[in-house]
């Protein structure tokens, strides 16, 4: 006889995790189903691991510019790949270890294997194809196999991979993804980056700051195409003055391969070619879901250019059948999966007050030097929708904070609607912003108008002040500039 459950999820990841547990919490039983590794790619080869290795290059560029704040450090300072990539690897286990843990804690079963919905109800786990990918930890003692389970509801959180342009496949070894950037063996001489969204300009920025040459090729107009204009052309700026090449309308028509390193061909806007040489090549063109061979189509699950297809609460067209997290379609951010995974499960337990997922309140961030961070619409996008708007700016140059830190190359751009008062976007440059973006998502969240951010108290001396007076000057009453 199947063993039964309230909710099966398939697939550990920050949706997968966070669904299983909230799940738990609300009285259900619950299982998940993992044929790789515990935590999902964020953890393991994403957002976490990542931030370990920008974390390495902040301090790296801090210990070059040691004179900027009258210091003498002696002897030359060098990145060592394998300790910086052991630290990253090491923080990654703990991460993985970690959602183990909260399974166990919690009475979250793990069936270990690979997943196939059968039919509605029904989940059937054959052994996993895959070896489980360092470092995986010890795997709990709360852990099923192979077999057949059923549950009212099944979620499905799968996930996505790196996307792969033909004829420019990733090797592992001259043309990397994500995963073979994140541990290098050696670091190269020369880096060759496709793609400026959120995972190519931060890998660019990381391999710059240890001493790499970087060019990156971007066929869109700008830098990180999602962000406001105006911020992205700040970011370039920066990003060149660090050394870095950046290519925009740009695209790698063709890649040769050498012995040990690769010769791109690049079609430029005015259709000229250009080839450049590099050791290595990053593919960064984006991510694609995870939906095959888990069962989609045997149950008629309905998808749209290769995502699930959901409602506000994560329902398919299926009774019974959930999706959550990048499978399910953009944004692709592990904070959006945990916070659909909330929503879906409370739903499901038919919690009262439960709002669909808000997709203009979702922050974007960027971890590269220096930071990004949005929310809302850009002002290219308000104007589109034919917003009558107020824009206010304010320069991380007039904020004493941000001056004395030596990082006063920086910007607070918000956005408001002239006859509502409402907040529609906000969008940051500079130092910590990844930190400050919060403050208008609740702000945001909250409904708060332009006037209850003026009266608020933003403590002094702090960058957050920026905020603030931004809001000042979209109303013309900005104090520091």
């Amino acid at each position: 006889m199947a063993q039964s459950y309230d909710l099966i999820v398939i697939g550990s990841g920050p949706g997968g995790y966070i669904a299983a547990i909230r799940a738990s919490q609300l009285g259900m039983k619950v299982a998940v189903v993992e044929r790789e590794h515990l935590a999902g790619i964020c953890s393991n080869w994403g957002c976490i691991p990542t931030k370990a290795l920008l974390r390495s290059a902040d301090v790296m560029h801090t210990a070059t510019h040691a004179k900027d704040y009258g210091l003498t450090l002696e002897g030359t300072i060098k990145p060592d790949v394998k300790a910086i990539v052991f630290r990253s690897r090491g923080i990654a286990h703990r991460m993985n270890n970690g959602v183990g843990f909260l399974f166990k804690k919690n009475k979250v079963d793990i069936i270990w294997g690979e997943a196939k919905i059968t039919k509605p109800g029904e989940v059937v786990v054959s052994k996993t194809a895959k070896k489980p990918v360092e470092p995986v930890g010890p795997i709990p003692k709360n852990t099923l196999g192979e077999g057949t389970y059923t549950a009212k509801h099944i979620i499905v959180a799968t996930g996505a991979r790196p996307r792969a342009l033909p004829g420019i496949e990733p090797d592992g070894k001259l043309i990397w993804t994500y995963f073979e950037a994140m541990k290098p063996e050696e670091m190269p001489k020369s880096l060759l980056v496709m793609g400026s969204g959120a995972i190519g300009i931060e890998f660019a920025s990381f391999y710059r700051t240890m001493g790499v040459e970087v060019t990156v090729v971007e066929i869109m107009s700008q830098v990180m195409p999602v962000e406001d204009a105006e911020i992205s052309a700040l970011a370039r700026k920066q990003f060149e003055r660090q050394g870095m090449k950046i290519l925009l309308e740009a695209k790698v028509a063709k890649v040769e391969k050498a012995a040990n390193s690769i010769t791109a061909t690049i079609e430029l806007k005015d259709g000229k070619t250009q080839q450049i040489t590099a050791d290595r090549m990053i593919s960064a063109v984006g991510v694609q879901a995870n939906i095959e061979g888990i069962g989609l189509e045997a149950v008629d699950v309905k998808t749209d250019r290769g995502f699930i297809v959901i409602d506000g609460y994560g329902k398919t067209n299926v009774p019974g059948i959930y999706a959550i997290g990048d499978v399910a379609g953009p944004p692709l951010l592990a904070h959006k999966a945990e916070h659909e995974a909330v929503i879906c499960v409370e739903k499901i337990a038919g919690l009262p007050n439960v709002h669909p997922t808000d997709k203009l309140k979702i922050p974007g961030c960027t971890y590269c030097n220096p930071q990004v961070a949005s929310v809302g619409l850009t002002e290219a996008k308000a104007k589109e929708q034919g917003r009558d708007i107020r824009v206010g700016r304010f320069s991380f140059a007039a904020n004493g904070k941000a001056v004395a830190l030596g990082e006063s190359q920086g910007m607070v751009k918000t956005i408001f609607d002239k006859q509502t008062d409402e907040l529609l976007g906000a969008h940051m440059v500079g130092a910590e912003v990844t930190e400050l973006i919060q403050g208008f998502v609740v702000a945001m969240t909250a409904g708060a108008s332009s006037i209850d951010l003026m009266h608020t108290i933003f403590p002094h001396p702090t960058i957050s002040e920026t905020i603030k007076e931004s809001v000042l000057d979209a109303y013309g009453r900005v104090l520091n500039s």
